[in-house]
């Protein structure tokens, strides 16, 4: 049975992406997957899985600001008694830190690849795709000439005007922790001390400051792609750029959506089939095609146009695995730098 509902998720995948497949025989086994992307964006997605396959999916999200660091905390606790099959992440180092405490089962997928190593776990406990770069989104009436590296969000012409995520959750809490790797304890302090010395704005989440700074509450401010696109779909003045990207620069953070299978998970031939199906290079096509723009990672990959081809970006050189090293450094520095 498996191996025919496999057949026709193959199948019907370029036309069920557009237009949807038959399947009346209805659902015969599930699936639950945890789910720390947006749901407007990853539901249907699902959605297409669940009519290719007849598998039922139960999809759990979490709240906005927390949510990644939210359901790994509750996979944790369900580590004796998993009640989910897969965990589909919006980034990487909290998936890291799940293989590393023992929730992740090792799975090799039939699909994806093409997807380059970087992005994959060496022991295939965890697979990339569909990422996001951290990006500076700026006001069009408010900047002509906006900065060019994250560096510069520190210089004193942009004291009061800046404005981050707190770096507690999300792909903020992956980009500080991958500054820890990549410089050190000592400098990367020195950084988030210099942002909060120039009274950087400290919002909720990485939404939130795209929409301050399309408003004109701040200049300018960190995000990531799929929230900065957003005010650029929508209208608004607001434009963003990979920053760092000069020759022998320090790079941008490409962050990668993550998928993996939970250790005794109750329905793991589901989850599996669940995970070949999210690797497909149709599925990134569909989320690069939304007005999150998910940057492709599979070369193979049509792009749809204006989303950005992940090999054209200086990307910053820093082990997923060492920024999930330095990810408890990290947040016990941000827990008392920057609960205010």
């Amino acid at each position: 049975m498996s191996s025919l509902r496999r057949s026709v998720a193959v199948a019907c995948l370029l036309a069920l992406l557009s237009a949807g497949c038959d399947d009346t025989s209805g659902p015969s086994e599930r699936v639950v997957v945890y789910v720390a992307l947006d749901e407007m964006y990853s539901r249907p997605i699902l959605d297409a899985f669940e009519e290719a396959t007849g598998i039922e999916v139960r999809a759990v999200y979490d709240t906005e600001a927390s949510k990644t660091t939210g359901l790994r905390t509750r996979l944790v606790a369900e580590r004796d008694r998993p009640r989910a099959d897969v965990f589909w992440n919006n980034e990487v180092a909290q998936t890291i830190l799940l293989k590393k405490e023992g929730v992740l089962e090792a799975y090799r997928p039939r699909s994806g690849k093409g997807i380059p190593e970087a992005y994959r776990d060496g022991e295939d406990f965890w697979t990339g795709f569909a990422a996001r770069g951290r990006v500076i989104v700026y006001n069009t009436n408010l900047v002509k000439t906006p900065p060019q590296s994250i560096l510069d969000l520190a210089k004193p012409e942009w004291k009061g005007r800046v404005a981050i995520a707190k770096p507690l959750f999300g792909t903020t809490a992956t980009h500080a922790a991958a500054l820890f790797a990549l410089w050190g304890e000592e400098r990367a302090k020195a950084f988030f001390q210099s942002l909060l010395d120039n009274e950087v704005g400290i919002l909720p989440g990485n939404a939130t400051v795209r929409d301050a700074v399309a408003r004109g509450d701040y200049a300018m401010g960190l995000t990531d792609t799929d929230d900065a696109n957003g005010a650029v779909v929508d209208g608004l003045p607001a434009r963003w750029l990979f920053p760092d990207q000069e020759a022998g620069g320090l790079g941008t953070l490409i962050i990668p959506n993550t998928v993996a299978l939970i250790a005794g998970a109750p329905h793991p031939e589901a989850g599996k089939e669940l995970i070949d199906f999210l690797l497909t290079p149709e599925v990134e096509k569909r989320l690069a095609g939304m007005r999150s723009i998910q940057i492709p990672l599979n070369p193979t990959v049509e792009l749809p146009e204006g989303v950005p081809d992940v090999s054209s970006v200086r990307s910053m050189s820093v082990s997923f695995d060492a920024a999930a090293d330095a990810m408890p450094t990290s947040l016990e520095y941000m827990q008392t730098a920057f609960s205010r």
